[in-house]
């Protein structure tokens, strides 16, 4: 029977994301000037105010309350009517020390033997059904704020968007699990104050069916492309106005919007979040090694959807387990549980390794903080530190590592295939 599937994501101006966005750019600068830091950090946003608080060990020492001022400011808030405003919100920081009980089953003397930073559960998922392995829910989700964020920067086409939005896109599928058209989308956007609401809500309907939706089908694929279609129902701003938002509408909390850095609800989370968190914790790296793994399979077409699962013990370097479930699509002739035991072997999963095999002690973080953590662009950029000042620090990085397709024919021999 055929049946529906929805997925969402938030914008760069969503206060859970303003969060997110402040403790990566806090990660980066951190490993920026010190590789080795240690770093577990949270972040507050609400009316005109951010709270800073977590557990640091590093060699490294930090403007934090200019690194926040900056984040806010690049999202686009910058105006005082918003009510949060880079320039004059207050900052308030609690950062202290790491705790050497942490810090003493994560370092070790060989590095090789470094623990997980916590115990836990993490998780890796991929799809046939995109070209990035990703759900087409959440991917298209994503596309549409993405280009809203583009339309606001650009300022011509519409002039009145504000930074917070969401979005949400319902897919049917066929019996056979294959998209067949879009259902439903949902948009909802901050926006400058209008003299009249209906009009105000006619002009916001309008734009988005009429801009945002064909710049984002340009996009895509003709196939994909073809899911769009007239039966599609709209919800554009469907409470009405939407002039009080971002961190002054809700308060934001880092580590909040888990299922949209991820995969939308498809596959499974361990519940752990990832930004404002080193390496050394697991909840992140081993997410991301989950992700690289899943990704890999269906590359290499072990199977067309996979879930991969790894858990480990605080302080202890070699996984709890690896458990894997290709929901009956595997084209090898192996159970999910032998496919597990050969997962093991060709990935080391330790923390450090995880750490080495993708490039995780750079600066990396804060583009993964806002549109997911999966599926985006591998590539090499040069991030500059501290422009302008004395400690100025170019650094080129690899960008989302995970997301290579580099152990495709090591899992072909391995498979046979």
């Amino acid at each position: 029977m055929p049946y529906l599937f929805t997925s969402e994501s938030v914008s760069e101006g969503h206060p859970d994301k303003v969060a997110d966005q402040i403790s990566d750019a806090l990660i980066d600068n951190f490993l920026a000037y010190d590789s080795s830091s240690k770093v577990a950090c949270e972040t507050l946003v609400t009316t005109g105010q951010v709270v800073l608080a977590g557990e640091v060990k590093s060699e490294a020492y930090l403007d934090v309350q200019d690194i926040a001022r900056e984040v806010i400011r690049k999202i686009g808030y910058t105006k005082s009517e918003y009510m949060f405003e880079g320039n004059s919100c207050g900052i308030l920081s609690a950062i202290h020390e790491q705790s050497p009980d942490i810090n003493q089953g994560v370092d070790r003397q060989n590095p090789e033997d470094q623990g997980a930073g916590d115990q836990g559960m993490m998780f890796g998922y991929a799809t046939k059904e995109t070209e990035n392995y990703m759900p087409l829910a959440l991917d298209l989700a994503h596309k549409l704020l993405i280009e809203l964020a583009a339309i606001r920067r650009e300022n011509t086409d519409i002039q009145y968007l504000r930074p917070d939005a969401k979005s949400q896109v319902t897919i049917e599928y066929s019996d056979d699990n294959v998209p067949v058209r879009i259902d439903s989308i949902v948009i909802s956007t901050q926006h400058d104050d209008f003299d009249e609401d209906t009009k105000m809500l006619e002009k916001i309907n309008n734009d988005i069916i009429n801009i945002l939706i064909p710049r984002v089908k340009a996009q895509l694929k003709p196939s994909l492309q073809a899911l769009f279609n007239d039966q599609i129902t709209y919800h554009i701003n469907p409470t009405g106005k939407f002039v009080i938002g971002g961190p002054h509408g809700d308060t934001g909390l880092t580590g909040r919007k888990i299922i949209v850095d991820t995969y939308g609800g498809k596959g499974a989370h361990g519940g752990g979040a990832f930004s404002g968190k080193d390496p050394s914790k697991v909840d992140r790296s081993a997410a991301y090694a989950t992700r690289h793994i899943a990704k890999n399979l269906v590359a290499a077409g072990v199977c067309d959807e996979v879930l991969v699962q790894v858990s480990y013990a605080i302080g202890v370097a070699k996984p709890c387990g690896i458990f894997v479930n290709t929901f009956g699509t595997s084209k090898v002739n192996l159970k999910d549980g032998d496919i597990a035991k050969k997962i093991g072997e060709i990935f080391d999963l330790r923390p450090y390794a995880i750490e080495q095999r993708l490039k995780l002690r750079n600066p990396i973080y804060s583009e993964t903080a806002a549109y997911g953590h999966m599926g985006r662009e591998n590539k090499v950029v040069t991030k500059v530190f501290n422009t302008g000042k004395k400690n100025e620090k170019a650094v080129e990085v690899e960008l989302f590592t995970w997301e290579k397709l580099d152990y495709v024919d090591k899992i072909k021999a391995a498979f046979n295939l």
